[in-house]
C-alpha cells in the first residue's frame, strides 16, 4: 500500500483538462469535495470506479502531474448561509470574489480560498425566543437587520428533527457568525449548538413543510409580461432566443423590477463585460420599493466565460441553494440564471471527458433531469417553523440556442420543464422593439388562474381586455399574410381596423423603453388603463365604422398620440389623464359620424 493510502489520500493517474482521475481513493463518497495537490486545487467527485475517482476541478489544471496527492474533505460542496451575503458577489462555489481581490489582486491565484462570510464583522442580534421554550426546525430564533430593507431571521437549522428546548438563547447585543446564539438541548441526544450560520450541501435542496399551487402574479413592471403572459410567484420561466435578441436586458430589467424581496443573479458562462455591467449599475439603481440601492436586495454569482468550466456547473446550485435559504426564512425570492445554455455546456464537456454515451447533439443524456432538479426547486411553499409562514422562489433561466433554434436539445428540455415561455425574437430586436417578446409563439401557463387574481384586484375587465388584444394580435399575423399577396387597399373596414388597433398594441403597449425614467416600470392599474384606453378606442371605432366612418379618418385622429403617450405619464397623474383620454374618445369619435 503507498504512503498516500494510508493517510486516506490518492494519488493522482490521469489529467484531462478539469477533469482529473485519482486512484487509492476507495474511501470516498459521490460528490465529497477533495483538494487536489500541493496547491490544494478544489474539486468534486463525480464518479468512482472501485478505488478510483473522478474528479472535477474548479480551478485550473495546468501544471499538475500524476504522482501528485488527492486528499478528501469528506463533506459534499455545501454553502454558507447567514449574515453577510447580500450585495456580494461570489463565485460559482460561493468565493468572495471581493475578499479575493483584495488578497491576489484581479485575478485569482489557484488554490486561494477565503470563508464565503466574514468572521470578523459582528451583527446585532434580537432574540425571539426565551430560555426553556420549545422550537423545531425553521423556527426563527432571532433576527438581524443586514441591510437596512432585509432583516435575516436566523433559524433552527433544517436537518433537525423533533421538538427541540432552548438550553440557552444569548442576549440582544452584537455577535460574530461563528458565536453560539443558542444551545438547544432534547433527551437522548447530545447537545446542539446553533450560531448564526450554517451550511446547506448545494445539490440537495431544503425542506419545506408543503408546496402550495402559485396563484399571485410576481409583477416585473414589464407590460408583455404582466398583461399577457404573467408568471407566478413560486413559477418558472424560461427566456430562449438567439445573441443580440435581448436576452440579458430582460434578466437585467427583471432583476431590477419584479416584485422579489431578495434576487439572486447567476452569471454563468456570461461575458465579462456584461457582469461588470451588472455590477455598475446595480448599486446605482434605486429600488422603487424603497427608494434604496438595488444591492441591498441582491446577491450576484459571477462565473464568467473564462473561469474554470467546472465551476460553471456548480454556480447553478450555489446561486439556487441560497435562494432557497432566504425562501426559508418568508421571503420572495427570483433567481435569474444567465444562460443554462453555457451551463449545459459545462455538462457536457465534463461528460465527454467521463467519456460518456452522449445523447442528443452531445449532450449527456441525463440533462433534461439536471433541468428539472434546478427548476423543480422553485415554487410556492409553506415553510417550515410553527408559524406557519409562506414562502416563493421562482426561477427564471435565459437559454441561449445557436442561431436561435428552438429545437435545441436545451432549449426543449427547458420547455418540458417550465410553465412560462417568452421567445425572444431577433426580427423583434432589429425593428429596435423592446422587449423583443414575440406575442404569438410565447404562453404561460399560470395565466387562467392569474387573470381571476387581476379581475379581483385590478379590474374586472382586464382579462377581457387582455383576450381581445392577444386575438386581435393573433389577427394581424394572419392579415399581413393577405397584404403582402392583394395589399392593403383590398381588405375591409373592420380588418383594417384591427390591424390598426393591433400596432396600436404593438407600439404603444408592447414596446417599452427601459432607459426612459417612467417607461422603464409601469404599475398593474396602469398596465390596464392604456390597453383599456386602446380596446375601448377600438370599440367605439368599430361603431363609427358601421355609420360610414373611413379608416383613414379614424387613424388621423390627434388623439391616437395622446393614447401613445398615455405611458410616458407619471404615476400621480395616471387617473386624471386617464379620464380626460376616456372622455375625449367619447366625445370625438362619435362627432366623426355627425360630421359626414
Amino acid at each position: 500500500m503507498s504512503k498516500a493510502n494510508e493517510h486516506g489520500q490518492g494519488l493522482i493517474r490521469k489529467i484531462a483538462g478539469p477533469l482529473v482521475v485519482a486512484q487509492g481513493m476507495r474511501d470516498v463518497r459521490m460528490f465529497d469535495v477533495v483538494r487536489v495537490a500541493e496547491v490544494g486545487l478544489i474539486g468534486e467527485v463525480i464518479e468512482i470506479h472501485g478505488d478510483q475517482a473522478s474528479i472535477q476541478v474548479y480551478e485550473e489544471t495546468a501544471g499538475l502531474k500524476p504522482g501528485e496527492t488527492v486528499v478528501s474533505t469528506g463533506v459534499p460542496l455545501s454553502v454558507e448561509l447567514g449574515p453577510g451575503m447580500i450585495g456580494e458577489m461570489f463565485d460559482g462555489i460561493q468565493r468572495p470574489l471581493q475578499k479575493l481581490r483584495t488578497m491576489g489582486g484581479n485575478r485569482i491565484s489557484r488554490g486561494d480560498s477565503s470563508p464565503s462570510l466574514d468572521r470578523e464583522k459582528t451583527w446585532t442580534f434580537q432574540p425571539k425566543f426565551k430560555t426553556g421554550d420549545t422550537v423545531q426546525a425553521g423556527d426563527i430564533l432571532g433576527t438581524v437587520q443586514e441591510t437596512s430593507v432585509i432583516e435575516h431571521r436566523i433559524m433552527v437549522p433544517a436537518d433537525v428533527v423533533g421538538l427541540w428546548e432552548i438550553a440557552s438563547i444569548a442576549a440582544a447585543g452584537d455577535y460574530k457568525v461563528e458565536d453560539e446564539i443558542a444551545l438547544l438541548k432534547r433527551e437522548g441526544e447530545k447537545d446542539l449548538s446553533v450560531n448564526m450560520f450554517q451550511r446547506w450541501p448545494v445539490r440537495r435542496s431544503r425542506p419545506h413543510a408543503g408546496k402550495k399551487s402559485p396563484n399571485e402574479p410576481l409583477v416585473t413592471g414589464q407590460r408583455v409580461v404582466d398583461t399577457f403572459f404573467p408568471i407566478a410567484k413560486g413559477g418558472t420561466a424560461a427566456v430562449p432566443g438567439p445573441f443580440g435578441s435581448g436576452k440579458t436586458v430582460i434578466q437585467h430589467q427583471l432583476a431590477k423590477w419584479a416584485d422579489a424581496d431578495i434576487v439572486v443573479y447567476i452569471g454563468c458562462g456570461e461575458r465579462g463585460n456584461e457582469m461588470t455591467d451588472v455590477l455598475m449599475e446595480f448599486p446605482e439603481l434605486i429600488d422603487p420599493k424603497t427608494g434604496r440601492s438595488m444591492m441591498e436586495r441582491t446577491i450576484l454569482i459571477a462565473n464568467t466565460s473564462d473561469m474554470p468550466v467546472a465551476a460553471r456547473e456548480a454556480s447553478i446550485y450555489t446561486g439556487i441553494t441560497i435562494a432557497e435559504y432566504f425562501r426559508d426564512m418568508g421571503y420572495s425570492v427570483s433567481i435569474m440564471a444567465d444562460s443554462t445554455s453555457r451551463w449545459a455546456e459545462a455538462l457536457r464537456e465534463m461528460s465527454g471527458r467521463l467519456e460518456e454515451m452522449p445523447g442528443e447533439e452531445g449532450y449527456p443524456a441525463y440533462l433534461g433531469s439536471r433541468l428539472a432538479q434546478f427548476y423543480e426547486r422553485a415554487g410556492s411553499v409553506t415553510c417550515l417553523g410553527s408559524d406557519g409562514r409562506a414562502g416563493y422562489l421562482t426561477a427564471i433561466g435565459a437559454v441561449s440556442p445557436p442561431g436561435g433554434d428552438m429545437s435545441d436539445p436545451v432549449v426543449q428540455a427547458t420547455l418540458r420543464i417550465v410553465k412560462v415561455f417568452w421567445r425572444l425574437d431577433s426580427n423583434l430586436a432589429y425593428k429596435r422593439h423592446f422587449p423583443a417578446i414575440n406575442w404569438i409563439q410565447s404562453y404561460s401557463l399560470y395565466a387562467d388562474n392569474l387573470v381571476e387574481y387581476m379581475n379581483d384586484e385590478i379590474d374586472p375587465e382586464w382579462g377581457k381586455n387582455r383576450s381581445e388584444a392577444l386575438s386581435l394580435l393573433s389577427e394581424e399575423s394572419r392579415l399581413e399574410e393577405i397584404v403582402r399577396l392583394v395589399g392593403m387597399d383590398s381588405l375591409s373596414f373592420e380588418d383594417r381596423l384591427k390591424m390598426d388597433v393591433a400596432q396600436s398594441i404593438r407600439e404603444d403597449f408592447l414596446h417599452q423603453n427601459s432607459f426612459h425614467d417612467v417607461d422603464t416600470y409601469t404599475t398593474l392599474d396602469k398596465q390596464y388603463r392604456l390597453l383599456a384606453l386602446i380596446m375601448h378606442y377600438y370599440e367605439l371605432a368599430q361603431k363609427a365604422g358601421r355609420r360610414g366612418v373611413s379608416i383613414r379618418q379614424m387613424s388621423a385622429l390627434p388623439l391616437r398620440e395622446d393614447i401613445g403617450r398615455f405611458k410616458y405619464v407619471e404615476e400621480m397623474n395616471i387617473e386624471q389623464e386617464y379620464q380626460r383620454l376616456l372622455a375625449e374618445l367619447d366625445r370625438q369619435i362619435p362627432e366623426l359620424a355627425t360630421e359626414r
